[in-house]
């Protein structure tokens, strides 16, 4: 049995990057051919609740790589056979100004910097923090 490496959280929101450029949250900019950020975003955003972070970086690297619904069990396996960035390193948390929060099933949901519930999650003492990856710059 191969050793499955997670990017699940639970009760746990990630904070915005402390070096982002943002004053707010911004959709990623739509291009010829998807970004990851946009990807991500469409997922997320789109489906509050309803996926794992697993699940939306899987889905991502399938729809990139062309992978058919036949192929995801045994691409799944390979994919998390590896350790995989999590969503602290996404550029939803770092430059596009997005805290991502999952609740007590690791389901994620998408929350603007501006907003009044990104505000709630840090007022939260019951929520775990942590901050996105630095740019690193």
């Amino acid at each position: 049995m191969k050793k499955i490496h997670s990017t699940n959280y639970f009760d746990t929101f990630i904070e915005v990057a402390e070096d982002t450029k943002r004053n707010g949250s911004m959709k990623p900019p739509a291009k010829d051919k998807k970004t990851v950020a946009e990807m991500q975003y469409d997922y997320i955003a789109g489906h509050p609740y309803q996926y794992t972070s697993d699940d939306v970086l899987f889905q991502v690297f399938a729809d990139r790589n062309d992978l058919t619904k036949a192929e995801y069990k045994e691409a799944r396996e390979q994919f998390f056979s590896k350790g995989q960035p999590c969503f602290r390193a996404s550029p939803l948390t770092k430059m596009y100004g997005f805290g991502i929060h999952s609740n007590s099933e690791g389901k994620i949901a998408l929350y603007g910097m501006d907003t009044e519930d990104y505000q709630k999650f840090l007022a939260d003492p019951k929520v775990k923090k942590i901050k996105a990856m630095k740019s690193g710059k």
